[in-house]
């Protein structure tokens, strides 16, 4: 009783809580988003020069991450701050699928990962694929990948490292990104970097 009349009742209070409802997001989604902006700011501020310029970005934007990355401790964190400030008015997917092609996380290059990975699997399953690969890349240095070839197979018998396989990989998407003027993705991109020798 003595806590109704402290909060009398709303005559149509229901109507107006569903208008607040979309009013817009809500603290804690905009504070998400913030911090997701800030994030994407700070995997662009650790980019190289060269890989920076080849991501769409406005120029404002692209100068505040060149100086944050002459920053340091507080200074950069104010700036990533201001970084994520400015995001809010560009388009962060263009940005990030030019990320993912960077990592090695888009669609198109998780396909030509597993389409190298079958192509080694076949070579060492049969040197004659050694010919499909001479015609695809005619400037493959030939030797190398039969030596390749046989150490990776005999890596394979002894039980030891993968070496010689992983560079088998290496090697082969290293002659594709040459062909088609790409660069090569980073090496945290290789499915075979877990497989590390101890």
């Amino acid at each position: 009783m003595h806590s109704d009349s402290r909060h009398p009742p709303h005559h149509g209070g229901d109507e107006h809580t569903d208008e607040n409802e979309y009013a817009g997001p809500s603290k804690s989604s905009r504070k998400r988003e913030m911090e997701a902006l800030q994030d994407l700011g700070r995997q662009l501020v650790e980019l190289s020069t060269e890989r920076l310029r080849k991501v769409p970005l406005p120029e404002n934007l692209y100068e505040a991450i060149r100086a944050a990355q002459g920053f340091k401790m507080e200074a950069r964190r104010r700036q990533l701050q201001y970084i994520g400030k400015l995001m809010r008015n560009v388009d962060p997917a263009p940005i990030q699928a030019q990320l993912d092609v960077f990592n090695g996380n888009s669609a198109a290059e998780v396909a030509r990962q597993h389409r190298l990975e079958r192509l080694r699997a076949d070579y060492l399953e049969d040197e004659k694929v050694l010919t499909t690969i001479a015609d695809t890349w005619p400037g493959a240095d030939l030797q190398h990948l039969r030596n390749l070839r046989r150490n990776a197979l005999k890596e394979r018998e002894q039980g030891k490292p993968p070496k010689a396989f992983r560079e088998l990989f290496r090697v082969l998407r290293d002659l594709e990104a040459q062909a088609s003027g790409s660069e090569a993705p980073d090496e945290a991109s290789d499915p075979d970097r877990e497989e590390d020798e101890e």
